[in-house]
């Protein structure tokens, strides 16, 4: 039985996974390893400690799927929809610019539940806190080192990091991308920001009319939302929850500053634009290095095979566009490139 190794267990991975079990016409043995504590990736929930209900995403807010893609991908966007992972957005979204055509989705139970559907279809077995250091070739198939643990062989590996990370790994691999690929990956861009994620108690208000709003005039804030009330959950049960995301540019500038001289900042600009918002009861600071791919690579729609045997290839956002729909689309072109070569 071929053993393949997914990296990256964020969307494009958890989805390489579940389409390589359905349509592989051989038995596999998959696995998939995150270098973070828990799936999702860009499309990462947490919860509040003090209530695991209570959640608020980190990353991607809601989908957004054009009249194009509706088409193209409707198998996933029904597949999702029937099983309630997503729901239409209703709640109301100050500043949301809206085209003709466009439909957008939100998660119920919090945007981290597609990965998690994606990764218990697979049927792979799922690792958390792997984070890969090498690849070398040992005797035709690919020795992956981690940073604690034994390394383990495998016959193929799939490669959903950021592009930034690809090219920061040891071994092997580091001589197997030609000169060419290499211009290729390093012309990947990717902007930075900031989530901050809070958790009030069960009865505090929030007294606005709007469950998220853009926000143009901060040089900090840029996103704001009370994550409940878009997935149009009551407060009273849980408590809400509310997310910020900063600017690009705040991002940039802080991006190697400490967590909590971080949040200090966002909590200043905060006050400004919700002025008496009550004390947290719960923080959750997230850093997005690699937030959303402004530059992806070009020439290469979807995915870019590093090595044929054994088989190595990349996928992910950097190699199609920062959407639900891009990485649907780097996942096909995985599945395609194995169906090809394998």
């Amino acid at each position: 039985m071929a053993r393949v190794l997914i990296v990256g267990a964020g969307l494009t991975g958890s989805l390489c996974a579940a389409l390589l079990r359905r349509e592989s016409a051989c038995p596999l043995h998959l696995a998939v390893w995150d270098k973070a504590g828990d799936s999702g990736g860009r499309m990462a929930t947490a919860g509040n400690p003090h209530n695991p209900q209570s959640t608020v995403d980190l990353g991607a807010q809601y989908i957004t799927c054009t009249s194009h893609y509706a088409k193209k991908h409707q198998s996933f966007y029904d597949e999702l929809l029937s099983h309630g992972i997503l729901k239409p957005l209703t709640s109301p979204i100050e500043g949301m610019v809206i085209k003709d055509g466009d439909c957008n989705f939100v998660a119920p139970q919090g945007v981290s539940s597609i990965v998690k559907h994606y990764l218990k279809e697979s049927g792979a077995e799922i690792y958390f806190s792997y984070c890969v250091t090498q690849i070398n070739l040992r005797n035709g198939k690919w020795e992956v080192s981690k940073e604690t643990g034994p390394s383990e062989q495998f016959d193929a590996v799939v490669l959903t990091i950021p592009v930034p990370q690809i090219l920061q790994l040891q071994g092997d691999i580091a001589n197997l991308i030609s000169e060419c690929q290499r211009q290729q990956l390093e012309s990947v861009s990717y902007s930075s920001r900031y989530a901050l994620g809070l958790f009030y108690e069960t009865g505090t208000k929030i007294d606005v009319p709007w469950a998220g709003q853009y926000i143009t005039s901060n040089p900090c804030i840029r996103f704001i939302s009370i994550d409940n009330k878009k997935r149009n959950i009551e407060a009273s049960k849980i408590g809400p929850s509310l997310l910020i995301h900063t600017t690009v540019p705040f991002g940039l500038q802080h991006l190697d500053h400490s967590i909590e001289h971080v949040q200090e900042l966002i909590f200043q600009q905060l006050k400004n634009i919700l002025p008496g918002l009550p004390q947290p009861v719960a923080i959750k600071c997230q850093k997005w290095r690699h937030s959303q791919v402004t530059n992806a690579v070009s020439n290469c729609p979807g995915q870019m095979i590093l090595h044929l045997k054994p088989f190595l290839v990349c996928g992910g956002d950097g190699f199609t566009q920062s959407n639900f729909d891009g990485c649907i689309a780097s996942a096909l072109r995985v599945l395609e490139s194995f169906k090809t070569h394998i």
